[in-house]
């Protein structure tokens, strides 16, 4: 099981994941391209490209348009989550993470895939 992870997002998975990081949105995309991860963790706030044009953009493609993308972000107000969910994105997590129901929140979107 392959998952992307901003590097802003550090989770520490203690099942069978490996996690991919990359530094910003546009590595992000590249990393996705490259790697066809089973799932992505996406912060909104990244360098170089927001989190909402990296989701419309792994949509836009055919190669990556069907992975599961989870925004995990600090954007807590009213609309943001909407709007992740608009840019492209399966689910919405929002920072701080809760560590006894972060990864079943993850694996509920692996499971749908």
């Amino acid at each position: 099981m392959q998952i992307w992870c901003p590097s802003t997002c550090l989770v520490t998975i203690t099942r069978e994941f490996r996690v991919h990081v990359a530094t910003d949105g546009q590595a992000g995309i590249e990393a996705a391209n490259q790697l066809k991860p089973d799932l992505i963790l996406l912060d909104i706030q990244l360098p170089v490209m927001d989190g909402y044009a990296v989701a419309q953009n792994l949509r836009a493609n055919p190669s990556t348009a069907n992975i599961p993308i989870v925004a995990v972000t600090s954007h807590a107000m009213v609309g943001d989550r909407d709007k992740a969910l608009s840019s492209g994105c399966n689910g919405y997590i929002e920072k701080p993470i809760n560590p006894e129901t972060f990864m079943s929140e993850v694996e509920l979107h692996l499971i749908k895939k």
